[in-house]
């Protein structure tokens, strides 16, 4: 009876070595963990070209590499028809450059949320109607800072807290961020871009 070998490719794979290996790029199982560590150090694709570093491989293409060597295992693919192969060796950035990223990104987001919610405040006339409300209401003259614009300071703290689910490391539920939710969406989309564009290269790599 020939053993089962399930592989489970991704959209996308990236690697950092040139000579790529199934073992690289695709999750194997089987009862046999045998057979399965002498399937992973299977050669799939070698990139030569360093600019040329993108390529678009069929798991079928894989399934024929693997039956190459062992013709005698059933293979059940649970993964992408096809899939995108991506080389980018590994960069040495010191902790110091992350520091600074991080530390720029907390500014710009920092004084560009203060923008954005000052110019927000000006368009609708926040002040004018916090004082039309507080003399409306209280028949007193509005002067200086009342409970209002204190409640109001709050509410937006309070608010952006409870909108992106985030306080400091910590998560107010189990539920995706809406930041989390547009990273991945911004994924799938850098994901078949990606693919489109090497689709449109002819950079095809299927069974003989």
């Amino acid at each position: 009876m020939a053993n089962t070998v399930y592989l489970k490719i991704p959209t996308a794979a990236k690697v950092n070595k040139t000579h790529v290996l199934v073992g690289d790029i695709a999750k194997l199982y089987s009862t046999d963990k045998c057979l399965v560590q002498k399937i992973k150090p299977l050669k799939v694709y070698t990139f030569l070209n360093p600019k040329d570093n993108r390529v678009i491989i069929s798991s079928v293409k894989i399934i024929e590499i693997i039956n190459s060597h062992y013709p005698n295992i059933d293979i059940t693919h649970i993964g992408e028809a096809d899939f995108l192969l991506e080389y980018e060796p590994l960069k040495s950035e010191s902790k110091y450059m992350d520091y600074l990223k991080i530390a720029l990104c907390c500014i710009l987001i920092f004084f560009g949320s203060a923008f954005t919610i000052m110019t927000f405040n000006t368009d609708v006339s926040m002040p004018e109607l916090f004082t039309h409300i507080y003399e409306d209401i209280t028949g007193l003259p509005h002067e200086g800072v009342t409970i209002l614009e204190i409640s109001y300071s709050i509410g937006i703290g309070l608010g952006i807290i409870i909108f992106y689910n985030h306080f400091g490391k910590k998560k107010l539920s189990n539920d995706p961020t809406p930041i989390e939710l547009e990273m991945r969406q911004y994924e799938t989309d850098i994901e078949n871009a990606l693919i489109d564009g090497v689709v449109r290269k002819d950079k095809h790599i299927d069974v003989d």
